[in-house]
């Protein structure tokens, strides 16, 4: 290749994009990147279905474990540091492979971003100073004032979003709902995308992720949450929420048996498999389609290194 294509690979849980990126990467001397809201948290590797060490050790992988789990991780902070290391590998002559199930990233990616001017550090401390003077109620009630379609939009209780909010409109004087109107700022062209969907059907898909939880209970799942309830953090947290955390959590405080919480982290990752599939089916539109769950699969390697 005379340029680095950017290579997307999207799906949901349990389909074996990671699998892929990795296969593909080892033949295009890429480097994977994360997009998977969940993989971001060093805490929780194992129920985030993190890379292994021994992946990670063949090739780059980026923005893995970037965040502690008391970290709010959010889709900007996300694409700023996805953007660095896409045009770090592609002054490498790397190809850079983003991979994940989360769609809002993937599409961020593919169609651009609101452009919303940077937040001065100052403006920061100003909405921060607000907040432990007036409590997130007295921010909330400020934002209804300022921007009260942003507000109506907002649960009363999301501190990360309401403080933005107010950061935003304190910098620019308009508010999130305005430049929520202007048209996104594009930062790769569609030539320069290739975009893979991995589409199980869901009945395979269903067995996988099954599989693959009663794996992550034998690596150890249960210590990680327990690791993870040391910390004693807040369920609102992203961290807090991955899938598995409050089940295991539940048997931990000895309200259900393992079996049971099992059983319903198996239930709610189903769930979610389902909604990422609703999400890539409507959102998305792929170059190339995986119509199984991937495993080791050199023939589609080969055709989508022939495109590119």
């Amino acid at each position: 290749m005379q340029t680095a294509e950017i290579i997307i690979i999207a799906g949901p849980t349990a389909s074996g994009k990671s699998g892929l990126a990795l296969d593909l990467a080892k033949d295009l001397n890429g480097v994977i990147i994360n997009a998977d809201s969940m993989q971001v948290y060093k805490d929780i590797p194992i129920l985030a279905a993190t890379p292994s060490a021994k992946d990670m050790a063949q090739i780059p992988h980026k923005l893995y474990g970037i965040y502690d789990a008391a970290v709010r991780g959010n889709m900007v902070d996300w694409f700023d540091r996805a953007l660095k290391e896409i045009n770090t590998a592609r002054q490498n002559k790397q190809t850079p492979i983003i991979v994940g199930g989360t769609g809002m990233y993937i599409e961020t990616i593919e169609k651009g971003v609101t452009p919303i001017p940077d937040t001065p550090p100052e403006v920061k401390k100003e909405i921060a100073a607000m907040e432990k003077e007036l409590g997130l109620a007295g921010l909330y009630a400020i934002l209804r004032e300022k921007d009260p379609a942003t507000a109506e939009r907002l649960s009363k209780n999301d501190t990360t979003r309401i403080k933005r909010a107010l950061e935003v409109y304190t910098h620019t004087k308009k508010g999130m709902s305005y430049w929520q109107t202007v048209p996104l700022k594009q930062y790769f062209s569609k030539e320069e995308l290739s975009r893979i969907y991995i589409k199980p059907p869901r009945e395979l898909l269903d067995v996988r992720a099954r599989m693959r939880f009663d794996i992550m209970l034998n690596q150890g799942a249960v210590q990680e949450v327990e690791n993870l309830l040391k910390k004693k953090l807040p369920d609102s947290l992203p961290a807090m929420r991955a899938l598995g955390v409050q089940e295991i959590k539940s048997y931990l405080n000895g309200n259900c048996s393992l079996e049971d919480a099992s059983e319903l982290a198996k239930l709610h990752t189903r769930q979610y498999a389902k909604r990422q599939a609703t999400w890539f089916n409507n959102r998305f539109s792929p170059d190339f389609i995986y119509d199984s769950c991937y495993e080791e699969d050199k023939n589609f390697v080969d055709d989508i290194k022939k495109a590119l």
